[in-house]
């Protein structure tokens, strides 16, 4: 099949991963992806190369920092005049904001092919919104992203999800249960793989012998605040454990700064290296819409790599880690997670058994190829 793939961020963050993690398997398997995406600093031009086998093109676009988001006027028009003379036997939009769904349905007519749209954070109403500091961004972007989240999910052929929370939203907008596919994140599992902890430390410069708790990428505010707040008990008890921050993060961690350590934008194997070098991974998420209804890909990573993982029983993460005993489960009050984490670091042999089962997992349920063969079912149906 010809595939398009629409995604309304920017390329290498967020749900980029999401899109580009399917579209790679199914180029693999012989067809034809092409995933559109949004440049990382570009206002004119348009991009095209191919990247494992997946035709990247970026679109540009007028607006900056924060606002490239999928909501670009003059994005939408590129999108739709780049995709006006081509051919596609199905169109999969990740999220349905403006410079995704508009571009998608004209294709949808024009074409008269299956229109499939992701569903991977909630972002309107009660969800993602809600977590803005500003009151005045709030109060006008809660009726915009709902309207764009909500509108035209029954204008699909069907809907991918990511979490049970969104499957139930996805239902109860009026879609079928045939026509709604519950699609975790793959597990990279060629990319990330377990390796020597005290080798990845001496490569990295970090201590031999300092107990290390990680966490990638970006995170919610008052998440932030659970986190430091947890390591703080942490401190406590262990005055020499370092809280590993890995990759892009833009919120403030009320914490000393000699207690963590922060990488900044790092590369894929520099990624693999830290999080070979931690102890353990953990998800300090608070139980608010936003985070039931979206599923961190920094859990796959860590099943990767083969790291036990401490988290809150917050949406789907809970469901998996009782099934499959890969780490431990808390509330997310900072006593009881900082505790937690204190007994794992005492324990090694326990530790060491779970991270076995990650890596089982990683590589028997959730490696990238097993979650696409689902998709690929999917579509063949969709199109049928």
């Amino acid at each position: 099949m010809k595939i398009l793939m629409l995604n309304s961020n920017i390329t290498g963050r967020g749900t980029y991963w999401r899109a580009f993690g399917f579209g790679r398997e199914l180029s693999r398997c012989g067809h034809a992806v092409t995933l559109l995406s949004i440049a990382p600093g570009s206002r004119i031009g348009i991009t095209e190369r191919e990247d494992e086998g997946v035709h990247v093109v970026e679109t540009p676009e007028l607006l900056p920092g924060k606002l490239r988001s999928g909501w670009d006027p003059f994005d939408i028009l590129t999108r739709i005049r780049l995709t006006h003379g081509r051919s596609f036997d199905l169109i999969h939009g990740f999220e349905s904001r403006p410079i995704v769904i508009l571009p998608a349905l004209y294709l949808q007519k024009r074409l008269g092919i299956p229109l499939i749209l992701d569903w991977a954070d909630w972002f309107g109403r009660g969800g993602s919104v809600e977590e803005r500091a500003n009151s005045i961004e709030r109060g006008i972007l809660r009726p915009v992203e709902t309207f764009f989240e909500e509108s035209f999910r029954t204008r699909a052929n069907a809907a991918t999800v990511i979490c049970t929370l969104l499957q139930g939203k996805a239902l109860a907008l009026g879609l079928l249960p045939e026509q709604v596919l519950l699609l975790p994140n793959g597990a990279d599992v060629e990319s990330i793989y377990p390796k020597d902890r005290c080798e990845a430390r001496q490569r990295l410069g970090l201590s031999l012998h300092t107990p290390l708790v990680a966490y990638t990428g970006a995170s919610f505010q008052r998440d932030a605040d659970l986190m430091a707040s947890a390591f703080r008990f942490i401190l406590r008890s262990r005055p020499d454990a370092r809280l590993l921050l890995v990759g892009y993060t833009r919120t403030q961690l009320d914490l000393p700064p000699q207690a963590v350590v922060q990488t900044g934008k790092v590369s894929q194997q520099q990624l693999v290296d830290y999080l070979a070098a931690c102890d353990l991974g953990w998800l300090p998420l608070q139980d608010s819409g936003a985070n039931r209804g979206r599923f961190p890909m920094k859990f796959h990573d860590f099943l990767a790599a083969g790291r036990c993982i401490v988290a809150t029983d917050v949406g789907d993460v809970g469901k998996i880690m009782r099934e499959d005993a890969i780490g431990y489960l808390s509330p997310p009050i900072p006593e009881a997670l900082a505790q937690i984490v204190l007994n794992l670091l005492e324990n090694n042999e326990s530790r060491e058994n779970m991270e076995k089962r990650a890596r089982y997992l990683a590589e028997t349920k959730f490696a990238w190829s097993i979650v696409t063969s689902t998709l690929a079912k999917f579509y063949l149906e969709c199109c049928s």
